[in-house]
């Protein structure tokens, strides 16, 4: 791997990384208040968990983002799937946003599940120019999955919550 070539993959995992810190923002500080205070099913994993597989996948996003990158900026498939992939990326900080900022279980399960939607179109476009790609998107598309189950069962148990606290 050339210089060049490594200057890309750090940015492209910087890039992943640095959405998963500004969605940090808006979740760390709610874990031990609000979050902590939300009845939960009792498939929700300890809240210590949530920090290392996100980051784990983050750097799966940056690796598969540095593969679509270096299929050529050039082909319109390619600009297609960036461009999804950067809606999904801005989704996931989005789903923090209302989740956790704004204390909406209703708003947050509105944003996982565009944002399922949208991971799932950009798999599939990016299948089309790297398969490497693809596959780096299937574990986070797993745990997007998982998420959006847990999120929809604490909407359920906490219908106090589903609104936007400013």
């Amino acid at each position: 791997m050339n210089g060049k070539k490594i200057i890309y993959l750090v940015i492209a995992v910087g890039v992943c990384l640095l959405a998963g810190y500004i969605a940090s923002y808006y979740t760390t500080p709610e874990i031990p208040t609000w979050y902590e205070s939300l009845q939960k099913p009792d498939l929700t994993p300890p809240s210590w968990v949530f920090g290392p597989v996100w980051t784990i996948l983050y750097i799966f996003m940056g690796f598969s983002l540095y593969l679509i990158i270096q299929s050529g900026l050039k082909n319109p498939e390619v600009k297609i799937a960036l461009a999804l992939f950067i809606f999904q990326l801005a989704l996931n900080v989005g789903w923090s946003f209302f989740f956790f900022a704004r204390h909406s279980t209703f708003y947050g399960f509105l944003a996982i599940v565009l944002l399922w939607a949208i991971l799932l179109c950009t798999i599939i476009q990016v299948f089309r120019i790297s398969f490497g790609a693809a596959l780096l998107l299937l574990p986070v598309l797993v745990w997007i999955t998982f998420a959006a189950v847990l999120n929809y069962q604490i909407m359920m148990l906490n219908p106090a919550s589903f609104g936007i606290t400013f």
